[in-house]
């Protein structure tokens, strides 16, 4: 809309959500005589992102349709129904094990569980190569002693909206994040299984498939 001005963006949002409206309607909700708004109403309908009826009103033209459809589509899609699968190591498995893993699977960060597959942290590049930077007995070391703890691990579910899960990940600039749901862990306290993992490759090609379709 980068040849509307903010006003003609102003009235687009207020026929998007009320629409039939008239003009005198639109122009009080904005404070404004109808006369002030005449060349924006002209403007919105010559670029058919409004249109008007006679004795009915204004409502949305060809053109600002699909940014409503589409903008309503993404904020009502869900985690589960863009997920991939984890990649997932155990916390007894070494650091040579899991440096492997990370490199076969070609990615940022490993997801790693418990015996019952409990999420219980999970280890990025980082964490793998600050502990095997001048360490020679760092192979061995299990990969539990080096990964994030479960309880500072953002994570969300598959009914959170994958909006939410971008701005988790921007607010934290990970790469990442571990897609979980209750467990039936008899343990005490709150535990989650692992049941996917989304990533910005997967939002960002999202994206670019709903671009693709129109």
């Amino acid at each position: 809309m980068i040849d509307l001005t903010a006003r003609q963006v102003e009235i687009l949002n207020i026929v998007q959500k009320h629409a039939p409206i008239t003009g005198d309607q639109i122009a009080e909700m904005l404070n404004l005589s109808k006369a002030t708004i005449r060349t924006d109403l002209s403007k919105l309908g010559i670029l058919n992102y409004i249109d008007a009826k006679p004795k009915v009103g204004y409502f949305v033209g060809k053109r600002g349709t699909p940014n409503r459809e589409e903008k309503f589509r993404l904020m009502q899609m869900k985690v589960g129904d863009l997920h991939g699968v984890p990649v997932i190591v155990r916390e007894t498995t070494t650091i040579q094990e899991a440096v492997v893993a990370l490199f076969l699977e070609n990615v940022s960060n490993l997801i790693v569980t418990d015996e019952e597959g409990n999420l219980a942290g999970v280890a990025s590049r980082k964490d793998l190569l600050k502990v095997t930077l001048g360490n020679p007995n760092a192979a061995t070391i299990p990969v539990s002693l080096v990964m994030t703890r479960q309880a500072n691990v953002v994570t969300v579910s598959p009914e959170d909206t994958v909006l939410e899960a971008a701005r988790k990940i921007i607010a934290r600039q990970i790469d990442s994040l571990p897609v979980v749901v209750p467990s039936n862990s008899d343990k005490p306290g709150e535990h989650w299984k692992v049941v996917g993992r989304i990533t910005k490759t997967n939002i960002i090609k999202m994206l670019l498939d709903m671009v693709a379709e129109d």
